[in-house]
């Protein structure tokens, strides 16, 4: 059993974002061109978030936005995907202030969990060596790990194996046709998306899902 000491100690090495913490920005446009340059990782700009009389909303207008700051500028958005740098830095200059979004199923899929069953997990994941690819955090409480392009239309498979129904966690993978906020993107009034596990060389080969979604389907049984 992994027990609450063992999730904040984790928690502090890897830098998850603490309630009350300083957030780290930077200009949106130089970020998705470093992950274009640096990873080989598609780029797409999304919404962003505005005052509207002192309250911060997206710049969708939509007052009821289930994802303000924090999706494609429209339906069509494959359209307005980047893969280079200079593609990147053009797309960003007409709107500077466009969050950072990351198409999933190309390079990369990501499995989402909630925060306290990542922490768990990422615990339960450095006892067993297993090397991790890049891991984000979002404002909102969920962790995001990356993964194998092609990961998440196994995920189901890989969660029965483990003695889950597809379902019955707060597992999400994300594939082919999705996307993921990226940093600096601000969601919404609570602050960043940060890296827990940055993109470094040492973590360019990505781990395949088999070695993640046990670790990760104990984590959320754990924290059901």
């Amino acid at each position: 059993m992994i027990y609450v000491d063992d999730c904040i100690g984790v928690t502090s090495r890897v830098g998850i974002p603490q309630q009350g913490s300083a957030h780290r920005g930077g200009d949106p446009a130089e970020h998705a061109a470093h992950y274009a340059a640096e990873r080989h990782w598609e780029v797409l700009p999304g919404a962003w978030l505005e005052q509207h009389t002192g309250v911060l909303r997206c710049s969708c207008a939509d007052e009821h936005c289930d994802a303000p700051g924090a999706h494609p500028l429209t339906p069509v958005w494959e359209t307005q995907v980047a893969g280079s740098a200079t593609a990147a830095r053009a797309l960003w200059a007409a709107r500077p202030r466009a969050s950072v979004l990351l198409p999933t199923g190309r390079s990369f899929d990501v499995l989402e969990v909630p925060e306290h069953a990542g922490c768990l997990a990422l615990a339960r994941m450095e006892r067993m060596g297993i090397s991790l690819g890049p891991v984000s955090a979002t404002p909102t409480g969920r962790m995001m790990f990356f993964v194998l392009a092609g990961s998440a239309a196994r995920t189901p498979v890989l969660l029965r194996r483990s003695g889950w129904a597809a379902g019955r966690l707060d597992l999400t993978a994300h594939g082919e046709g999705g996307y993921i906020p990226a940093p600096p993107t601000r969601m919404g009034p609570r602050g960043l998306v940060q890296w827990v596990r940055r993109p470094t060389v040492a973590n360019r080969w990505l781990p395949d899902a088999e070695e993640l979604v046990p670790p990760l389907a104990y984590g959320c049984g754990q924290s059901r």
